[in-house]
């Protein structure tokens, strides 16, 4: 690759810092986009060259970026708009090299509900999609565009599905710039199991390994590993297959991920992550491939023909945030000191002194571990998380640490549900226990009636209030919506205020039934946490 061409990242964070080095090991020189209040972030660096923007979701603009830098490549990362068709064709339409998917292949397994059709048709099984009342009772609401557990929300009864629908469209427009939402057949502890794709514009298109993200919160992985542990070889062999067979039948090009559920012998097509994955460097560890590589070879027009991957050992990734290690609410602020381990590979968009905003995702860095096997492994990337030492904002390195040496995650006993089974940081019983806490307590499912008020739980839905009845926030974040007013009558759960902060909204309900002395808040207004939203009548 010449040294004169140069490669613009549309994106932030460590995942822009990852494909830089990349970059530059090819002899690539490195462009960074600034959005606001990432002046001096990491990802700028470490880059060759910066370029301010307004927003990373303003494709003109990002486009005009690598204008001005005399960018020739753009890759999109992931999030924001790596999976949009319009920005695609925006950056090939202006002359340059989208280090990506092509625009059909994005517009049509970028759609979640025409991504279910193209599947069912190559013999690919899903979920069943659709109406509400023909689905019934759970049901998933998902953005039809984006991923990464923004818009989605468990809908349990009927009375909760129009305020599920709206917040799930609000999330998804704020992430990702469309708020299209869909319904979905809900399967309540399933395994997540994904497939890592890699075509060509020659008509390869192979799979890389797989991948277990199993243990979520909010919708989102938290800790990925290489290869599933658990699941039956035939089954993974089916996966395999009916990933490439999706593949193929939208002609797909650059790296991609299909997304599966796992009920037993069951798998379900869920969607297609048309970019880059925040979890490929586990399948990198156990294949030994460079997948932002590919992607750039793959963009020059190189065939995938002759690629056979092995696979060896195990690996697993934890995600370090900056969020509450209980509750999983961001918690922005400086990081006064970062020490990451040395001895396994460490993804960072972080560094000491730098700040978490609250406009974006709190992702510190990703902590990925490669043994001989998984016990091997999972010994790596505890004693590295023993080692972590982060200092000036809340981060979730004890659940991270509680995880990785949990009973039940020891012995691959994971699924979906598994934060309902055993609530973070909870002490780790010899066996799974049967009782409420099997429900859907992390995934926005209301509490069970039966269990008395759980301090971890009433922190994640902001209903603390102090003696005097001020009901505060549980998390930094803008105020979006203010459903009470002064003298009003509320009863216990009830909706008060919506926070946002990082494109996550937080519903704050009213702690027991009383009336509202006064409130407190703005729509608009940016609160910390502890400040004062509401305040009741004293109970």
């Amino acid at each position: 690759m010449s040294e004169r061409r140069r490669l613009l990242v549309a994106n932030r964070g460590e995942i822009a810092v990852r494909i830089f080095e990349t970059g530059r090991r090819l002899g690539l020189r490195t462009v960074a986009v600034a959005g606001p209040g990432d002046e001096n972030a990491l990802h700028t660096r470490v880059a060759d060259a910066v370029v301010p923007v307004a927003s990373y979701l303003d494709a003109d603009a990002l486009v005009t970026a690598a204008h001005e830098a005399g960018a020739h490549l753009v890759h999109p990362g992931y999030g924001f708009l790596a999976e949009s068709a319009a920005f695609a064709e925006a950056v090939l339409d202006a002359g340059l090299t989208w280090v990506g998917p092509q625009p059909d292949a994005l517009r049509r397994g970028g759609d979640k509900l025409e991504a279910k059709r193209i599947a069912a048709a190559a013999g690919v099984p899903t979920l069943e999609a659709g109406e509400p009342a023909e689905l019934g009772f759970p049901l998933l609401v998902k953005a039809a565009a984006g991923g990464g557990g923004r818009g989605m929300r468990v809908v349990e009864r009927p009375e909760g599905l129009d305020e599920a629908l709206d917040a799930a469209s609000r999330e998804a427009e704020a992430a990702f710039g469309d708020g299209t939402v869909y319904c979905e057949r809900y399967l309540a502890s399933p395994r997540h199991v994904e497939v890592q794709l890699m075509g060509d514009r020659h008509g390869n298109v192979l799979a890389l390994g797989l991948r277990d993200c199993s243990v979520q919160r909010r919708h989102q992985k938290v800790v990925e590993e290489s290869p599933p542990p658990g699941v039956a070889p035939d089954v993974l062999d089916r996966l395999a297959a009916h990933a490439v067979a999706f593949g193929r039948a939208i002609g797909y090009e650059s790296a991609g991920t299909a997304e599966f559920l796992v009920d037993g012998d069951e798998a379900f097509f869920l969607e297609l992550n048309g970019r880059i994955q925040v979890e490929h460097p586990v399948t990198e560890a156990v294949t030994g491939l460079d997948l932002v590589e590919l992607q750039l070879r793959v963009a020059d027009g190189e065939p995938l023909a002759g690629l056979r991957p092995v696979t060896t050992g195990h690996a697993v990734e934890a995600r370090l945030y900056a969020e509450d290690p209980r509750t999983f609410l961001p918690q922005p602020g400086t990081v006064r000191c970062l020490e990451l381990p040395a001895r396994i590979r460490v993804d960072a968009g972080i560094e000491t002194g730098d700040e978490v905003g609250g406009g974006y995702d709190p992702m510190i860095a990703k902590l990925i571990a490669h043994g001989v096997d998984r016990d091997d492994a999972l010994d790596r990337l505890g004693e590295a998380l023993d080692e972590t030492v982060v200092e000036g904002v809340t981060t979730n390195l004890p659940f991270l640490r509680w995880l990785v040496a949990h009973p039940a995650f020891r012995a691959a006993e994971v699924s979906t549900g598994f934060l309902t089974r055993f609530p973070p940081l909870s002490p780790a019983p010899r066996a799974a226990q049967p009782g409420p806490w099997t429900g859907g307590f992390r995934l926005n499912l209301p509490q069970p009636p039966t269990l008395p008020a759980l301090q971890v739980e009433e922190a994640a839905h902001g209903t603390v209030a102090g003696g005097d009845g001020r009901v505060t926030a549980p998390m930094p974040g803008k105020v979006i919506e203010v459903r009470v007013e002064s003298g009003e009558r509320v009863e216990s759960r009830q909706p008060l205020v919506v926070l946002e902060a990082m494109k996550m909204e937080q519903v704050v309900t009213a702690p027991y039934d009383g009336g509202i002395r006064s409130v407190d808040v703005a729509v608009g207004d940016q609160v910390a946490t502890g400040a004062v939203l509401v305040t009741l009548e004293t109970a």
